[in-house]
């Protein structure tokens, strides 16, 4: 097996752990009614997304997401929430270091044993959740796991659902296809723009995703015999139908949208084999992006 698929396959238990031991964090974490902006890079970004999404429908407060290079330096936040798996992330380091002594910032990280460590005022170090392969998925959907029970959204079905998309078969068709459309809708566009990243970096896919309401103002049109759209969530009414017409693959969503970017993770597996790449070793990717000075 490649890492990749070893450590995809480990998250059920990763976050079975990481809502079991979300009580140890609840001083680090944001408050009900705090101002919160939750920030990463590449996945971490994403899984931001939906962790914003998820704390502002929560009722917990107003949450903003943003790529760590793009933080809005004119705006005021209670917290600042920055999720780097490896510690070391360019972006994550200047921002904390700009925040330091003006605003509250708490890091969800893999490795204690990095910068990142003493650059944030408080830490949560999922180091069960680390991962040898360049490509996250695992740290990834823990962290967000963290944080979704922390909000009290977190359930043991959603492990079960899990461990289905690791046990079931991909529908059928699926790896044979050229095109990949991810679908989400409020929290979930987070999860589909971050299944479309697995598909590009494992295994070179032509994939794209969009909040399911905008699929239908231009991207649609590439829909066609031999592409799959796959949606996080429950679809807009009438869409299944429309994406049938055009000849289309529609890939429902059966399992809680968290463990439904575990099949997509393992199509992007699979896609890549099918392909003779090596997941682990996505082209031009390394496990941590460090900018030069």
């Amino acid at each position: 097996m490649t890492h990749v698929e070893d450590e995809l396959a480990d998250q059920p238990d990763c976050w079975s752990r990481a809502a079991s031991e979300v009580s140890r964090y609840e001083g680090e974490l944001p408050t009900p009614g705090e101002r919160v902006a939750i920030v990463g890079c590449g996945t971490s970004f994403f899984m931001a997304q939906s962790a914003a999404a998820l704390r502002e429908t929560a009722g917990h407060g107003e949450t903003d997401a943003f790529a760590a290079s793009e933080f809005p330096h004119g705006r005021t936040y209670d917290h600042v929430v920055a999720l780097t798996r490896s510690g070391t992330t360019t972006e994550v380091l200047d921002l904390l270091t700009r925040l330091r002594g003006r605003t509250r910032t708490t890091v969800l990280t893999a490795d204690p044993n990095t910068p990142v460590m003493t650059a944030a005022d408080h830490t949560v170090v999922l180091d069960h959740a680390d991962e040898h392969s360049v490509v996250q998925t695992r740290f990834a959907t823990t962290a967000l796991t963290l944080l979704r029970a922390h909000l009290g959204l977190h359930t043991e079905a959603v492990v079960a659902d899990a461990r289905t998309a690791l046990a079931e078969p991909l529908p059928p068709g699926l790896v044979e296809c050229g095109q990949f459309t991810f679908l989400g809708r409020g929290w979930t566009v987070g999860l589909a723009s971050e299944a479309a990243l697995k598909m590009r970096e494992a295994a070179l896919a032509w994939t794209e995703a969009y909040p399911a309401m905008e699929y239908r103002h231009g991207p649609i049109s590439i829909t066609t015999a031999g592409t799959a759209t796959w949606m996080f969530g429950e679809p807009p009414g009438g869409l299944a139908e429309q994406v049938g017409a055009t000849g289309g693959l529609w890939v429902p969503a059966g399992l809680d949208p968290l463990a439904e970017l575990v099949r997509a993770q393992r199509l992007a597996v699979a896609l890549a084999a099918a392909r003779g790449l090596d997941p682990d070793r996505p082209r031009h990717l390394t496990r941590s992006v460090i900018l030069a000075p």
